[in-house]
């Protein structure tokens, strides 16, 4: 297998999508989501409130590295992360279950736009006020007795959704 390296990895084109992770408290679900962004190549993670931040072994144990690959950014909220994308031109959209949110299969990301994805708290979801500043909201449709996945999970299904419309 032809895998690059860290420093390749670097160098090399991304996906235009930042994930942003709103008070996300397990390390080990900031982990898996920095493993899936290595995965597809994407430009970065955006760490905010109570996420914890490399160096950290829980992170480290799902993360397997790709805490060194994949560039990362910390706020003290997310909100303000939300608020400096914007200024950089990028399309924000938090992934909840809301009134008028986009369904994931309806969505078709533009290739000229860059975007972030806003996921939330393993229990409360993305603040409201995140909610509010965002251009819109991403809902995957669910059809069990939930009305919730896991955070990674959800990171998954999301980044493959923007990865298999932008580049795959």
């Amino acid at each position: 297998m032809k895998r690059l390296t860290v420093e390749e990895y670097r160098e090399a084109e991304k996906l235009p999508l930042i994930v942003v992770l709103d008070d996300v408290r397990s390390m080990y679900n900031v982990g898996s989501v920095f493993r899936t962004c290595d995965a597809f190549r994407v430009e970065a993670v955006y760490l905010c409130g109570i996420c914890q931040t490399p160096p950290s072994t829980e992170i480290h144990k799902t993360a397997l590295g790709a805490e060194e690959s994949v560039s990362w950014k910390y706020f003290k909220t997310a909100l303000e992360a939300v608020e400096e994308l914007e200024k950089q031109g990028y399309m924000v959209f938090s992934v909840e279950q809301v009134e008028h949110s986009t369904k994931l299969q309806t969505f078709v990301p533009q290739r000229a736009q860059k975007y972030a994805v806003v996921l939330g708290n393993e229990v409360k979801g993305v603040h409201q006020e995140v909610v509010d500043a965002s251009d819109g909201c991403l809902e995957i449709p669910q059809l069990g007795t939930k009305h919730s996945m896991n955070v990674s999970v959800t990171a998954g299904i999301i980044i493959y959704k923007f990865a298999e419309d932008l580049i795959l």
